[in-house]
């Protein structure tokens, strides 16, 4: 078992990291693309994370840290309320609709390929 702060600890370092390159991909990745993009890659590799066995710290680092600050459900949110508001219904709705479902594929492709690593 992890000891608590060694655990906290190990998700700040990987958040930061995640955070860190959930802005450089906002850099080179413009506007709503940007979010598809984290989330899909996030969700990828959250597959792999979760079915590969990596162990606690490496989970609690990589999994929680990394990829809960890289992906972006308020960003997802706000690309899309924004979209909605700016008269664009069916382009938020396509939106929500395409980001969920790459992040969901991308989720599983990950996870089948953790597992055939393992």
């Amino acid at each position: 078992m992890t000891d608590p702060l060694f655990a906290a600890v190990l998700v700040g370092i990987g958040g930061s990291a995640g955070a860190a390159a959930r802005h450089a991909v906002g850099l080179r990745v413009e506007g709503r693309r940007s979010v598809v993009v984290v989330n899909a890659l996030g969700s990828l590799s959250l597959g792999v994370l979760l079915a590969a066995p990596i162990g606690s710290e490496a989970t609690l680092l990589a999994a929680v840290g990394f990829c809960g600050a890289f992906t972006t459900f308020s960003s997802f949110a706000v690309e899309t309320v924004s979209t909605a508001a700016d008269g664009e219904r069916r382009a938020a709705v396509g939106f929500a609709a395409a980001n969920l479902t790459v992040a969901l594929l991308a989720f599983l492709v990950g996870a089948a390929v953790g597992g055939a690593l393992a």
